[in-house]
């Protein structure tokens, strides 16, 4: 088990029309994440998480393809606790620094989407604050399931400027990705990038989210 934070270069997005239905974008040669860890760090997922990311100077372009051989879903209404159920999840704040304040983002199988900011001054659940109320301008998203193959993808484009400092368009981001994994034969199974250590799973700890570096983008074009 590791401790050391992961670091990501995050490349220039194709030449997608950005228009276009995301789920027609051509993704097989943007780069992956490493496999996912479980969350306590104790080895790999077992129903294994491909995350792909990109971006250009209007936003980060997230991919997220998912094994599920049992894939489930009942909230149907945008910001329903659907982190009760399965989702996969963005965690994102500008900068270098441990967060204090960051954006949450979740999309269940059937395309519920979850957004929430996120003000966690102790680095733990014990002062946090989330505000339900916000939804993320710009923000696009979509998902999609194919039970047959036990598999479900989900798509985020996170705009810049709804994330960013004012103003300011940061070369580095702190950045956690997460899937929870709820089959009805078995234990739920969390999983990140960055393994949060934490037994139970606990998502929110800004201190664990790894590094992204953006690479070849250049801002407010």
């Amino acid at each position: 088990m590791t401790t050391q934070l992961p670091r990501f270069s995050v490349l220039r997005a194709p030449a997608w029309d950005r228009t276009a239905d995301p789920a027609t974008w051509d993704w097989s040669g943007v780069p992956a994440l490493p496999p996912f860890t479980l969350a306590d760090g104790s080895g790999p997922a077992r129903q294994q998480t491909q995350a792909r990311l990109c971006g250009d100077h209007e936003a980060l372009y997230v991919r997220f393809d998912c094994e599920d051989r049992d894939i489930w879903g009942h909230y149907t209404r945008r910001d329903d606790p659907i982190y009760d159920e399965e989702v996969v999840e963005v965690f994102l704040a500008p900068g270098l620094a441990d967060p204090v304040d960051y954006y949450e983002f979740e999309v269940s199988p059937n395309g519920v989407l979850l957004d929430v900011r996120i003000h966690n001054p102790r680095g733990d659940r014990t002062a946090m604050e989330a505000d339900f109320s916000w939804d993320c301008p710009g923000l696009r998203w979509q998902a999609g399931r194919n039970d047959p193959q036990n598999h479900w993808w989900a798509i985020l484009v996170i705009p810049w400027a709804a994330v960013s400092p004012p103003g300011e368009s940061p070369r580095f981001w702190r950045a956690n990705f997460y899937r929870i994994e709820r089959p009805h034969d078995g234990p739920p199974e969390f999983s990140c990038w960055s393994p949060t250590l934490t037994a139970p799973a606990d998502f929110h700890r800004p201190a664990r989210f790894g590094v992204l570096e953006m690479e070849g983008i250049v801002f407010n074009q």
